[in-house]
C-alpha cells in the first residue's frame, strides 16, 4: 500500500490536538482491527492507521514528520514507534490488542518487518552547520557503501555467473565421515566426522577465477552524494535513517539503510548544549568593574550586550531567545555569555600610579 500523509490516514488537519487526534485513532481503530473488520486489506489499513496514530501522539516524532515526512521517521522500529503509546487505555475499551504473553497487537501485526533480513546497515556521522540546525532544510551527504560488482553482478567469478558447486561436498562445503558404531552402557549410537571439504575451503563451489574487478569480493565501493532534510532543531545524536543506501543485501534480499548520526559541527563562536549556546567572553578588569557594552556575535546577526558595572568572573550573561530552536517545542534556547576577568601581569608607571591611587582610596572608603 502506497504510503499517504498521516494527517490524511487520520482524517485530521494539521493543526489537530491530543484529543482530536486520539479520538480519531480510536474511531478508525475500531473499525480496522483485523479481529473484527475481514476484509482483505484490513489489516494493513490497521497498520498504517496505528502508525500515523503512533508518530503524531509523540511531539518530538511529529516534528520530525513535519519537517521531513515519511524519510524522517522510517528508522523507527516498532518498539520505538510504540513504546510510549498507553496501550493499556487505547484499547482496554475494545476488548483486544493483547495476545497470549502479553505481546501488543502490535508485535503480532509488525513482526515481520522486524524478521526482514537485508544487507547490513550504513552508519556515519554527520556534522552539520549550526546555523543549518536552526532553520532546518536541505544537507549534502558525501559517503562510501558496498555496492556489488557491475562486471560480476555480485558473483565474484569473472563469468559473472555463479561458481558451479564442489563435486566433492555436493555445494555444502564440508564432508561427513562414514559413520562408526560404539557401545556405551549398553546403548548403541554412531558416530560421523564432519570436516571441512578440502577441495573447495569449505566455500561449497568450485574453485574459479576471480572477478578481476571486485578480486572475488563481489562488491566494490562507490561515493555517492544524498540530500537530506535535516530536521529544525534537530539534537546532537539523534540518528536519521534513509532507507535502501545501505551495504546490499545478498541472495535478492534489499540493501540495509543509511544511518545519519547528527552532531552539530564545530564552531568557533559557540558550544552547544541542547538548545542553548555558550561563548566565554573576557572583560578586560576596568570594563568588569565600571561596565560595558559589547558587541556579541549570533546565529542571526550581532547582538549589543550591556555588561553591567561589578560583574564578576564566571557571572553569566543571558541572550534571551538567541539560541536554538527546541526540538518538537516551541520556542528557542538562549545563547549564554560566561565572564572571565584579564588582569594586566605588567602596569606602566602612570598605570601603577592610578592603581596605588584607587588601593588608597578603597582603604579610606
Amino acid at each position: 500500500m502506497a504510503q499517504r500523509d498521516y494527517y490524511d490516514i487520520l482524517g485530521v488537519p494539521r493543526d489537530a490536538d491530543k484529543k482530536t487526534l486520539k479520538d480519531a485513532y480510536h474511531r478508525l481503530a475500531m473499525k480496522w482491527h483485523p479481529d473484527r473488520n475481514k476484509a482483505p486489506d484490513a489489516e494493513d489499513r490497521f497498520k498504517e492507521i496505528a502508525k500515523a496514530y503512533a508518530v503524531l501522539s509523540d511531539p518530538k516524532k511529529r516534528a520530525r514528520y513535519d519537517a521531513t515526512g515519511e524519510e524522517g521517521v522510517a528508522h523507527f522500529t516498532s518498539d520505538d514507534l510504540f513504546r510510549d503509546v498507553d496501550l493499556g487505555s487505547i484499547f482496554g475499551d475494545f476488548g483486544f490488542g493483547f495476545g497470549p504473553g502479553g505481546d501488543s497487537v502490535f508485535d503480532r501485526f509488525f513482526a515481520g518487518r522486524r524478521r526482514a533480513a537485508g544487507g547490513e546497515d550504513l552508519t556515519i556521522r554527520l556534522e552539520v552547520p549550526l546555523e543549518r540546525i536552526a532553520e532546518g532544510g536541505k544537507e549534502d551527504v558525501h559517503f562510501s557503501r558496498q555496492l556489488p560488482c557491475a562486471t560480476c553482478h555480485g558473483y565474484g567469478t569473472r563469468s559473472g555467473t555463479p561458481a558451479p558447486p564442489c563435486p566433492a561436498c555436493g555445494g555444502t562445503g564440508h564432508r561427513v565421515s562414514a559413520s562408526e558404531r560404539n557401545e556405551q552402557e549398553g546403548r548403541s549410537f554412531r558416530i560421523q566426522q564432519i570436516t571441512v571439504c578440502s577441495d573447495c575451503q569449505g566455500r561449497g563451489a568450485q574453485p574459479g577465477e576471480p572477478c578481476p574487478t571486485c578480486g572475488g569480493r563481489g562488491q566494490t565501493a562507490k561515493m555517492e552524494t544524498l540530500k537530506v532534510s535535516i530536521p529544525r532543531g534537530i539534537e546532537d545524536g539523534m540518528v536519521l535513517r534513509v532507507a535502501g543506501h545501505g551495504h546490499p543485501g545478498q541472495a535478492g534480499k534489499p540493501a540495509g539503510d543509511l544511518l545519519l548520526q547528527v552532531v552539530a559541527a564545530p564552531d568557533p563562536r559557540f558550544q552547544r548544549r541542547g538548545a542553548d549556546l555558550w561563548r566565554g567572553v573576557t572583560l578586560d578588569v576596568v570594563d568588569a568593574v565600571l561596565g560595558t557594552e559589547l558587541n556579541i556575535p549570533t546565529l542571526d546577526g550581532e547582538a549589543q550586550v550591556t555588561v553591567p558595572a561589578g560583574t564578576q568572573p564566571d557571572d553569566i550573561l543571558r541572550l534571551r531567545g538567541k539560541g536554538l530552536p527546541r526540538f518538537g517545542d516551541s520556542g528557542h534556547g538562549d545563547l549564554k555569555l560566561r565572564i572571565a576577568v584579564h588582569l594586566p601581569e605588567t602596569l606602566s608607571s602612570g598605570e601603577r600610579q592610578l592603581y596605588e591611587k584607587l588601593k588608597q582610596a578603597r582603604r579610606r572608603s
